[in-house]
């Protein structure tokens, strides 16, 4: 039977989950079931391991039982090494890449950096590599090295325990002020940093840019993705407060910093930049800046422009249009026609110009 779903082989070095999680997220107990929700949103999960001394994870052995993990025994007594399990467990990833040719993806679960080589050399074989680890115990050596990573603590499901309250101050008035609003609990931390959306506009408009540039041929959403998740494995739309990638390009069409047309799957649009009118927009606020410099008697020099041009339109950024930096706008400016660009020896930069009706 042929089948385009991808086939994960799951490896889970569980002592370090284990322990990762207790220790940076307030004692929250490793749960399987988050983990196997967001593998299967990605595959067929056909093999699911996990490497410990059983003896110290007594009930976890039965929560992972119930969730059909096989539990690899690594006893750490009579003068066993520590990192047998590591060893044990990438000899068996290894072993299944070459004997079970039909498996397309492994997960690793560890935030241990040395594991980092049997996540290069899965790659080189051709196999894609999905690392989970708790985000404050894993090395920033081992998401770099996967096809994406995802932090324990951001999946769906897991709910992390509400921060302690602090002990009042003993100096703290018996009595509080007349209308003063009731003691309430402080909010939950958020486990995950909302990004900055005008950063997220700039790597998705570049990166589509480059794709464009690299091949020409129609992007698709789903290309797109996986060229993020290339560029930064632990890229993920719920950062940002999105549900699913889709809604988050729906969003971003909406801010006018890319285009959607139906593609030739569903659910699977083709993705492109704005057409010209955003960008002639922005040109045209150049070419205005440069002209009121030059009637000033100002020499429009490259260094300090983007700033001007920012005081007029706070939101202006070359990246949200698909351009690297700020040389390579005013380069596409002037191949438009609407300034020109030329190098000043004496100026030590480059010095823009607005052509008038007459030149």
């Amino acid at each position: 039977m042929t089948t385009d779903e991808e086939r994960i082989a799951l490896f889970l070095d569980y002592e370090n989950l284990a322990i990762g999680t207790r220790d940076n997220l307030d004692g929250l107990a490793f749960e399987f079931k988050p983990l196997a929700e967001a593998l299967a949103e990605r595959g067929r999960v056909v093999v699911r391991r996990a490497y410990a001394d059983w003896s110290f994870f007594s009930d976890d052995r039965r929560m992972l039982t119930r969730h059909h993990v096989e539990l690899i025994e690594i006893p750490q007594r009579m003068g066993a090494r520590k990192n047998a399990a590591d060893i044990k467990m990438a000899v068996d990833a290894m072993e299944l890449c070459f004997e079970r040719d039909y498996l397309t993806t492994f997960v690793i679960g560890t935030g241990d950096s040395d594991f980092t080589p049997l996540v290069h050399k899965l790659r080189e074989l051709n196999k894609r590599v999905i690392g989970v680890g708790v985000k404050a115990s894993t090395s920033p050596l081992l998401p770099a090295a996967c096809d994406e990573f995802l932090f324990y603590e951001a999946l769906e499901g897991v709910e992390l325990p509400r921060p302690k309250r602090r002990a009042r101050a003993r100096r703290e008035p018996a009595e509080a002020a007349p209308g003063a609003p009731a003691d309430r609990p402080p909010e939950p931390a958020p486990s995950v940093k909302v990004a900055d959306v005008d950063e997220l506009t700039a790597v998705v408009t570049q990166t589509l840019a480059g794709m464009g540039r690299g091949t020409g041929d129609v992007v698709l959403a789903s290309s797109l993705k996986r060229a993020l998740l290339r560029k930064d494995s632990t890229f993920s739309e719920a950062d940002f407060g999105f549900r699913t990638f889709g809604e988050l390009l729906r969003f971003l069409e909406g801010r006018k910093a890319i285009e959607l047309n139906q593609g030739s799957a569903r659910g699977d649009p083709e993705v492109g930049l704005p057409e010209r009118g955003v960008e002639e927009e922005a040109f045209a606020l150049l070419r205005s800046v440069v002209a009121e410099l030059e009637a000033k008697g100002t020499l429009p020099m490259m260094s300090g422009l983007k700033q001007r041009l920012r005081k007029l339109q706070p939101a202006f950024s070359e990246k949200r249009l698909g351009y690297n930096g700020f040389l390579q706008f005013c380069k596409a400016a002037s191949t438009r026609g609407m300034v020109t660009l030329d190098w000043s020896d004496d100026a030590d930069d480059y010095v823009l110009h607005a052509p008038t009706s007459d030149s």
